[in-house]
């Protein structure tokens, strides 16, 4: 818009007094150098573009082998001790079946205590029915 009295702010309006005529210059071809030297600019951009896109590719991929590196590693290092615990469970499993007659045998004495010790309350109830019965006798 023209410099005329007032700025409008609208888009697109038309205010008679700011127009002004203009002049119309005839397209020019650049010259030859101008070309030139636009095309070299242009290359030497795309160059260097091209330059970090490729760089930046390069630099996932480094990225990305450090990753699966670091992973392989990790992996080893859970595979060692998977390998250790499972040593640790056939010891363990070893040592409960060298244990398991002898806790057979703890078994087999707690049923024997448990048998002895209902005898021993039977001949109790046995001893005191014995008792009573004398004491029965004595008093007569």
């Amino acid at each position: 818009m023209g410099t005329g009295r007032g700025q409008d702010t609208r888009p697109f309006s038309f205010d008679p007094d700011d127009a002004a005529v203009e002049t119309a210059e005839e397209a020019k071809e650049p010259a030859e150098a101008d070309i030139t030297e636009l095309c070299r600019d242009m290359f030497s951009k795309m160059a260097t573009y091209l330059t970090g896109e490729l760089t930046a590719t390069s630099e996932d991929y480094k990225l990305l082998e450090n990753m699966n590196k670091l992973t392989s590693l990790k992996y080893l290092e859970m595979k060692d001790i998977a390998i250790n615990i499972s040593r640790n469970l056939k010891d363990l499993n070893q040592k409960y079946a060298e244990l398991q007659p002898y806790l057979d045998q703890i078994n087999v004495i707690e049923e024997q205590v448990a048998a002895l010790e209902q005898a021993a309350y039977k001949l109790d109830a046995y001893s005191k029915k014995l008792e009573a019965k004398y004491k029965k006798l004595e008093k007569r």
